[in-house]
């Protein structure tokens, strides 16, 4: 397992009372000894995805998917949720107005949870379930995001939001903040805490700090110009 792993998801566990239930969910997220069999036998394709972008999973707590909905509301159209676990964000989104809802999560077991989810909840053919890889995904249509990802992708998955999402696009991103980001938005305490992003507001932050950092370069070639210039003078 990745050094970083444990310190990214281990306090969210230690400081939630996950219950029977959730543990099962976990156990069925991640197959126990049959999914590990079936990733380094039946599907040599999934050891592709290194070992740093691999997110253990962890279902989303009530709290958090309150604190997500919160920062969404007001928003209207479709929703997608990279990385979607189990499938409740999907779920919560088309039953507060969210349409096309759609979910894209790679591991083949949460997909499968998570069309149980919404067809216990009734909502089976109305929200959509892609075992899909997150980073292949066509992004440039998307008007609300969510994310519960760990630091580690966030920080390369901010690249590919930036290039991709139209500007009046919100991004949420639940348990962990997006590294380097100025969030606008932020919702609860603790490991329920979420953060929303507007992308117009953050490529203006990203465009202004590279212009500041233009200019400074800029400053000092000059100043190195005009030392040149006075040391010629000199001799």
């Amino acid at each position: 397992m990745d050094d970083d792993m444990p310190d990214e998801v281990f306090p969210d566990l230690r400081t939630r009372h996950i219950g029977g239930w959730g543990v099962a969910q976990i156990a069925a997220g991640t197959g126990l000894a049959v999914y590990a069999m079936w990733v380094g036998i039946l599907q040599p394709g999934f050891r592709k995805v290194p070992l740093k972008l691999q997110v253990p999973y962890i279902p989303a707590s009530k709290g958090q998917v309150k604190n997500v909905m919160t920062l969404l509301r007001g928003r209207t159209g479709g929703l997608v949720d990279l990385g979607s676990g189990d499938g409740r964000i999907v779920l919560e989104a088309y039953q507060q107005g969210f349409s096309p809802a759609v979910g894209y999560e790679l591991n083949p077991w949460l997909v499968q949870l998570a069309r149980f989810h919404a067809w216990r909840a009734g909502q089976h053919g109305k929200v959509s379930y892609r075992r899909e890889d997150l980073w292949k995904v066509d992004l440039s249509k998307c008007k609300n995001v969510t994310v519960f990802l760990a630091p580690s992708v966030l920080s390369l998955l901010k690249k590919k939001l930036q290039a991709e999402l139209p500007d009046d696009a919100l991004v949420v991103a639940g348990r962990f903040p997006f590294p380097d980001w100025n969030p606008c938005r932020i919702e609860g305490h603790g490991v329920d805490r979420a953060w929303a992003y507007s992308m117009q507001a953050q490529r203006q932050h990203t465009s202004q700090k590279n212009e500041n950092f233009g200019a400074t370069v800029n400053d000092t070639e000059n100043e190195l110009v005009q030392e040149k210039l006075s040391t010629l003078k000199i001799n």
